[in-house]
C-alpha cells in the first residue's frame, strides 16, 4: 500500500514527504488525506490530489499521511468496491505506529470526494457483501473528519466518469449509498466523530443539479451537506470540485478555485477551514456560509426513498411523484431498483406517491416531511415502521451518537407498531408479547412494558457491544433496523422536561426532591436513570459492571451505589452524598459512565 508521511525533522520546522516509515509524535494527531475517484491511477499522488496541503499543516506541527485509494486495487473490472476501500483504510489505520513503537490511537482525516465515502464506510464497518452487512470498529481511530465535496447521497456526474463498481456506488439512488445513509436507526451518525463538510457552490450553470450555484460542478449542495448528521456542520464556499477539463462544460472554468487545491495562500478558504477545524479554533465558523444561511440550500432538500412490503422485502420501483397536482415533482429511479430519489425538492411536507415496477403491487402514497439543507433516506412500507433515530433511552432525549445500553429502558417510536392503541397495564415481570406485538433483539424477545401504535417501551435484552438488529413484529408485518449497543448510555429520568428537573429522592426520607423539598449539604440522594449497562449480582443487589461517576454542581462526588433499582427491571439508581458549598434552585447533575455523558439534569439544593 502506498503511504506518504510528512516527517517533522528533529529540531526543525521543515518537513519532507516520504513513502514509508513510522509517525513522529507531535502536539496534534496526524492527519490522513484520502483522495477521490481516480479515472486512471497513473500519476496519481499526494501532490496531484492535495497540492501543498502538507506545507500548510507543517506550520501547525501536524504530521501528514496519505491513503491512496489506487493502492487497494486496479481499475476497470479490477476496481475495488468502496466497501473494500473502507476495510483497507481500517487496516491502514491499525498498522500506524509512532517512532517509539507505540500504536497511533487517534488521527484526523481530510477526504476529498469519494474519499469521504471511504471514511464513512470504515466508520460504519460496511462489509463487501450482499445483502448489506456492517461490522463497525469498536473504537474508531478518527477524532475529526473534514469532507471536501463528498457525494454523501451521490452525484449524477458519476456516470460520466466511467462504468465501474465505484461510479455505480456513487450514483444517486444506489443501494450502497442508501444502506450507508440508513445503517444505524435509519441514519448515519458518523459514530459521533466531530465532522465538517466543505460544500462547493462554484458551478455557474449547476453541472450536477442544473441549478446555478447549487453544486460544485459534480456534487449538489444537498448531497455534500452534513445536515443529516447535525446542523452547523457544513460551510458553503464558491469553489468547484477539482481541476478537470470536464468541469469546463459543467459551469466551472479554470479561473474558479477548487476544493482540493490546498495551499499556504492565506486567502484560500479551504485552507482556512482545515487549519481552524483541526487545531480546535472557532475561526472556521465564519468562513464561507453556513448551510442554514445559504439562500438555495436553506430552501431545498433531497429525498431517497426505498419501497418495501409489509415484511421488509424490497419492491422494485419505476419512480415517484411528490406533491399535489398541478405542483408535482418527479423522483427518478435507477433501473428497476427499489429506490427513488431527487436532490432538490422544495422544503415542505407533502404526499409522495411511489410507483412499483410490477402492476400487481399497488402504489404507496405517504406523507413525507423533509429537512432543509440535506437529503432524507426513508423507507415506505405498510405495517409496522420504526422512525429514523426512533430507538432511544426511555428517559430521553436521544443520545449522540445514537446508541443504547443492555438492560436499559428503551422507547421505540414509529407508526403501526401495534394493531390497537394502547396496550397498557403491564406489570413485572414484563411479558415478551403484548397483544400481537413482539420486539426481537438479535432474535431474542424483549420484555415489553407498553405497546401502542406509535410507541413501544421495552427492557433492552442483554447484548454484547456492537451492532444489533431490532425487529418489531405484529399481525400487520415486521420492520427491522440496526441499532448500536454501547456498554453504557446513561440517561437521567426527568420530572419536568422543560426545566430538566432530575427524578431524585432524599435517600433517607424518601421525599421527592423539588423546589419545596430541596436537598441540603451532606444529605444522601438517590438519582434515577437508565442505561448503566450490564450488572453483576452482589449482596442481593445488581451493581453496574461499568462504575459511573457523577458531578453535582461541577464537583465530583463519591458514588455509594450504582446499579439496578431494587425490584425494577430497566430502572437504574445512583446513591451519592450532596457536597458542601453547592446550592441553588437548579444545580446541574451529570453522570459519566464509560466515557459517555448523560444530558444535564438539575436538582434543588439549599
Amino acid at each position: 500500500m502506498r503511504l506518504a508521511l510528512l516527517l517533522l525533522l528533529p529540531g526543525l520546522l521543515g518537513a519532507q514527504l516520504i513513502t514509508s516509515g513510522p509517525v513522529p509524535k507531535g502536539p496534534n494527531p496526524p492527519v490522513v488525506f484520502l483522495d477521490g475517484y481516480q479515472a486512471s491511477c497513473t500519476g496519481s499522488d499526494f501532490a496531484s490530489n492535495f497540492f501543498a496541503a502538507d506545507k500548510l499543516l507543517q506550520a501547525s506541527s501536524i504530521v501528514t499521511l496519505y491513503f491512496d485509494n489506487c493502492s487497494v486495487g486496479g481499475i476497470g473490472p479490477a476496481r475495488p468496491t468502496i466497501e473494500a476501500e473502507g476495510i483497507a483504510f481500517g487496516k491502514f489505520l491499525a498498522a500506524l505506529k509512532y517512532t517509539d513503537g507505540t500504536p497511533v490511537t487517534q488521527v484526523d482525516v481530510v477526504a476529498h470526494s469519494m474519499g469521504g465515502l471511504i471514511v464513512r464506510s470504515y466508520l460504519a464497518g460496511k462489509q463487501d457483501v450482499t445483502p448489506a452487512a456492517f461490522m463497525p470498529p469498536a473504537t474508531p481511530l478518527i477524532r475529526r473528519a473534514i469532507f471536501l465535496g463528498t457525494p454523501h447521497f451521490g452525484t449524477k456526474i458519476a456516470a460520466l466518469l466511467g462504468s465501474d463498481v465505484q461510479t455505480a456506488e456513487m450514483s444517486p439512488g444506489s443501494q450502497f449509498l442508501f444502506d450507508l445513509n440508513y445503517w444505524n436507526q435509519g441514519t448515519d451518525d458518523l459514530r459521533g466523530v466531530a465532522a465538517l463538510s466543505v460544500a462547493g457552490s462554484g458551478s455557474a450553470t449547476g453541472g450536477d443539479s442544473n441549478i446555478p450555484s447549487f453544486d460544485d460542478g459534480v456534487v449538489a449542495l444537498t448531497s455534500s451537506s452534513l445536515g443529516y448528521y447535525r446542523s452547523g456542520a457544513t460551510r458553503v464556499i464558491p469553489y468547484c470540485h477539482t481541476m478537470n477539463s470536464l468541469l469546463e462544460f459543467l459551469g466551472c472554468p479554470s479561473s474558479v478555485p477548487v476544493l482540493n487545491n490546498i495551499n499556504t495562500d492565506p486567502n484560500n478558504l479551504v485552507s482556512q477551514l482545515i487549519v481552524s477545524f483541526l487545531t480546535g479554533t472557532t475561526a472556521w465558523q465564519s468562513v464561507g456560509q453556513a448551510a442554514e444561511a445559504n439562500s438555495l440550500l436553506s430552501a431545498k432538500a433531497g429525498a431517497v426513498v426505498e419501497l418495501r412490503d409489509q415484511n421488509d422485502a424490497a419492491i422494485p420501483v419505476i419512480g415517484a411523484v411528490a406533491g399535489t397536482a398541478p405542483n408535482t415533482v418527479s423522483l427518478s429511479a435507477n433501473l428497476a431498483s427499489s429506490i427513488a430519489y431527487n436532490e432538490a425538492l422544495s422544503v415542505s411536507k407533502f404526499p409522495l406517491q411511489i410507483s412499483p415496477l410490477s402492476g400487481a403491487v399497488q402504489s404507496a402514497t405517504l406523507d413525507l416531511t423533509l429537512s432543509a439543507t440535506t437529503e432524507l433516506p426513508a423507507v415506505f412500507k405498510p405495517g409496522p415502521m420504526i422512525s429514523p433515530k426512533g430507538i432511544i433511552p426511555a428517559a430521553g432525549p436521544p443520545p449522540f451518537p445514537y446508541d443504547v445500553a443492555p438492560g436499559a429502558f428503551v422507547s421505540i417510536y414509529g407508526t403501526n407498531l401495534a394493531s390497537s392503541n394502547p396496550l397498557t397495564g403491564q406489570t413485572q415481570p414484563y411479558p415478551t408479547q403484548v397483544g400481537d406485538v413482539q420486539v426481537l433483539v438479535n432474535g431474542t424477545a424483549a420484555p415489553i412494558e407498553y405497546a401502542g401504535m406509535g410507541l413501544i417501551n421495552i427492557v433492552f435484552p442483554s447484548a454484547a457491544p456492537g451492532l444489533a438488529t431490532l425487529t418489531v413484529m405484529n399481525a400487520q408485518g415486521r420492520n427491522t433496523v440496526n441499532v448500536r449497543v454501547a456498554p453504557a448510555v446513561p440517561s437521567i429520568f426527568l420530572l419536568d422536561y422543560a426545566a430538566a428537573t432530575a427524578a431524585a429522592v432524599n435517600a433517607l426520607t424518601g421525599t421527592v426532591v423539588g423546589s419545596s423539598s430541596p436537598l441540603h449539604a451532606s444529605d444522601f440522594v438517590s438519582l434515577y436513570l437508565t442505561g448503566l449497562g450490564a450488572t453483576m449480582l452482589q449482596n442481593s443487589l445488581n451493581y453496574a459492571q461499568t462504575q459511573p461517576t457523577i458531578t453535582i454542581g461541577g464537583q465530583s462526588v463519591a458514588v455509594l451505589y450504582a446499579g439496578r433499582s431494587p425490584g425494577f427491571a430497566g430502572l437504574d439508581q445512583i446513591n451519592a452524598q450532596i457536597p458542601a458549598g453547592v446550592t441553588g434552585a437548579a444545580v446541574p447533575v451529570v453522570v459519566n459512565s464509560g466515557g459517555r455523558l448523560s444530558s444535564t439534569a438539575y436538582i434543588a439544593i439549599r
